[in-house]
Parts: structure tokens; C-alpha cells; sequence
């Protein structure tokens, strides 16, 4: 008759043990699978980073920079004659009108070549004057020549007149009335050839007394060059304004054209700013800018961009749109905000030192848990103090680090703890 056996209870308690040991392995295997860091990770403290939000929102396109006040317009003074500083007449920073003398040089050597030109070019005027004294003393002479034979003209047609009415009375001879009608001819064909003469050096005389005349009027230009080159000793103020950079001592030397100061206008500014070279292909002349002076709101233009890089900045200059605000001092700095384009919503993320690492070429991106952040190939576009534009490689909502990825270069992985 069969029955029913019973197994050993040492062998159930066998089974259970492994099959107990092999869920363990394989949570162990599990576990360490999920707490061993892959290749190229770092761990750090959650505490040590700073989250931010990938968000879509309306993004302001401006450019906060600090300018300064700088004069509108400058005009440069120059020693137009070169000399030593005999003295200094008006101190740096004094208003002057155009024209004020501002010092005065003394060049010894200078006041010598302009002696001996003086001496020289009056030579030669008086040459030209002794020329245009021949030629009116030869009009003259023609003149009084041509009087004189006119006189005799008549004398012999008056006396032929006699001659002949003698003749007719039977007086005077054939041969007696031909002597003076050849001499009553011969002083006709004088005059005759006086007159045509004299037109002809009437107009050689013309053209000689116009070369005298030009020759005349250059030697008097010549003349006031070179007495203006005297006056030119004395520095004086192209234009009006306010004299700055003036820093001329007596006994100072200076070379001809050697700068002296400048003259700022007066009551005209300008900004002029030193932009990151980030920004040379968006700011552009034209743009609007605003500025906050004693409390009220300042219209600005963008009115001139100097491309030239220096030390990573360019300059930008900004011209008030109407009459500048009263008060302003040339070096003033003054906070303003360049309109770099219009105002409308984008995938931003804030603008702070996570931009410094990688130039926003990448962005540690949070993973779901919280407790890993992945290295991922980003793109940005446009950029204000608070925001950065994501053009591409982030979605709104996700989380990203945002703080500075400073021996973050190396690694694709951080580990969250």
C-alpha cells in the first residue's frame, strides 16, 4: 500500500538559501551597477552647484555698458613755427573764444630768415617797379613823338596852303609848292607810322605791364608769408571752446606742428563706450540707447562703431538725441542700454558662470532623480545680464547647471550627491 514520504526539512531550508543568495547577487550586481560612476564622471556635492530652469520667455535684446562723457567735437592746437615757450598767457582748462593767443614762442634763427627775405623780396619789387616805371616813361615818349610830328603836320600843311596861293598869284614856283607838299607828306606818313607802331607796343606794353603786375601781387603774398610766419609764434586757439590737455611751461621747445592741447566744445557731448567684442557684429550706428541722468529717462543713438579691437573691447560712440542734459563733465560715467533688436520670447536660460567654461558650446544637463548631470552639446544666439538664448540642444523645463563649470572641462558625467 503506497504513502506519502516525507522530505527532510534540512533540504527545503537548502533550497531556500539559494535562491535567496541568488536575488542577492543579483540586487548587489544591480545596485553596484547603478552606484558605479561611468567612464569620464565626477562626483560633487549638490550643495556646491547652482540649478537653473530652461524656460521659453519673452527675451529683452539690450546691452547694459558704462560710458563716459566725452566732448562732441575737438580740434586739436598745433605750433604751426617751431620755438621755445616765451610765455604762457592762458591756463589749461579756461574757456576761450577763437583766435585768443595762448602763448608765445621766440625763434631767433626765424626772425633772421625773415629779415633777409623781407630784404630780398623788396629787392625784387623794387626791380619790377623800375619795369613798370620804363614802360609808362616809353608811353610817354611815343606819345609826346607822335604830338610833336602831329604839330609838325600841320605846321606843313599850313605853310603848303601859303605856298600854294602864292603859286596861284604867280610868287611862288612849281618847284618851291613841291618842297613843301613833299615835306607836308612826309610828316603825314610819320605820323601815320608812329600810330601803328604805338598800337603794337601799346599791346607788347600791356602784356609786360600784366607779368609786372602778377609778378608784383605774388611778391606781396610772398611778403605776408613770410612776415605771418612771426605772427605764427604765437599760439592762439583755432575755435572756440574749452582749452584742455594745456600743459606748455616757458623755455618748453617745440617743433612745428607739435601738439600743444585741444579745445573741447563747450556744452556739446557725446558717450563713447568700450564694448565686448562679442557684440561688434550687433552693434551698428543708428541703434537706440537710454541712460538714466538725475532721474529722468535720456534718449541715445548709436552714431559711430570703431571696429578696432583692443585688448578685446571695441569702442562705440553715442550722441544725445536732443539738447544734453545740463551739468555733464567731461570723464562723467554714465549707465546706458544699447537696443540691440526687439523684444520677443525665446528658450533662455540665465545668463552666469556656467558661460565662462565652455563659451555655451555645452551645458551639464540634470537627469530625472536629480542625482546625475550629463555633459550635452548646446548652441546660443543673443545674450542680456540676465539671459542667454538657447538656439538649440535644451527644451524648456529641463534643468540645467548653471554655475561655473571650472574643472568641468575634462568630464562628460557629474555624480550628484
Amino acid at each position: 500500500m503506497d504513502r506519502r514520504v516525507a522530505k527532510p526539512r534540512w533540504k527545503h531550508r537548502r533550497l531556500a538559501l539559494i535562491v535567496g543568495a541568488a536575488v542577492l547577487a543579483v540586487a548587489v550586481v544591480a545596485l553596484a551597477v547603478r552606484l558605479i560612476p561611468p567612464p569620464g564622471s565626477l562626483t560633487v556635492k549638490t550643495s556646491d552647484v547652482e540649478i537653473g530652469q530652461v524656460a521659453r520667455t519673452p527675451f529683452q535684446d539690450y546691452l547694459p555698458v558704462r560710458a563716459e562723457v566725452a566732448p562732441l567735437h575737438t580740434v586739436f592746437v598745433t605750433a604751426v613755427e617751431g620755438g621755445q615757450v616765451d610765455k604762457v598767457i592762458v591756463l589749461d582748462g579756461t574757456e576761450v573764444a577763437a583766435g585768443t593767443a595762448l602763448a608765445t614762442l621766440t625763434n631767433p634763427q626765424l626772425k633772421l630768415d625773415v629779415t633777409s627775405k623781407e630784404a630780398e623780396i623788396a629787392g625784387r619789387m623794387g626791380d619790377a617797379s623800375a619795369q613798370q616805371l620804363t614802360l609808362e616813361r616809353n608811353r610817354l615818349d611815343r606819345e609826346k613823338e607822335i604830338s610833336e610830328t602831329d604839330y609838325s603836320l600841320l605846321k606843313a600843311r599850313h605853310d603848303l596852303d601859303i605856298r600854294q596861293r602864292l603859286h596861284e598869284q604867280g610868287f611862288v614856283s612849281d618847284a618851291e609848292v613841291k618842297t613843301y607838299g613833299d615835306e607836308a607828306n612826309y610828316y603825314q606818313n610819320r605820323l601815320k607810322d608812329l600810330k601803328t607802331g604805338q598800337h603794337q607796343e601799346d599791346a607788347i606794353a600791356g602784356a609786360q605791364a600784366a607779368q609786372i603786375h602778377q609778378t608784383s601781387g605774388r611778391l606781396n603774398s610772398n611778403l605776408d608769408v613770410v612776415r605771418s610766419s612771426l605772427d605764427a609764434l604765437v599760439v592762439r586757439a583755432p575755435v572756440a571752446g574749452r582749452l584742455t590737455n594745456f600743459t606748455l611751461e616757458p623755455g618748453q621747445s617745440l617743433k612745428a606742428g607739435d601738439p600743444a592741447g585741444q579745445i573741447d566744445s563747450e556744452g556739446a557731448y557725446k558717450l563713447t563706450a568700450d564694448v565686448d567684442e562679442f557684440y561688434l557684429g550687433r552693434v551698428t550706428p543708428g541703434q537706440q540707447a537710454s541712460a538714466d541722468l538725475d532721474g529722468r529717462s535720456v534718449m541715445l543713438s548709436v552714431s559711430r562703431v570703431l571696429p578696432q579691437v583692443t585688448n578685446g573691447r571695441f569702442r562705440a560712440e553715442l550722441i544725445f538725441k536732443g539738447q544734453p542734459p545740463a551739468g555733464l563733465r567731461r570723464g562723467e560715467g554714465v549707465d546706458i542700454r544699447i537696443t540691440l533688436g526687439d523684444t520677443r520670447p525665446a528658450v533662455v536660460l540665465p545668463n552666469s558662470g556656467w558661460l565662462e567654461g565652455g563659451g555655451g558650446t555645452y551645458a551639464f544637463v540634470v537627469a530625472a532623480g536629480g542625482h546625475r548631470a550629463d555633459r550635452r552639446t548646446i548652441a546660443i544666439g543673443r545674450r542680456n545680464p540676465e539671459q542667454v538664448e538657447i538656439t538649440s540642444g535644451l527644451d524648456p523645463g529641463e534643468r540645467v547647471i548653471v554655475s561655473s563649470y571650472a574643472g568641468f572641462d575634462k568630464f562628460t558625467h557629474l555624480i550628484l550627491h
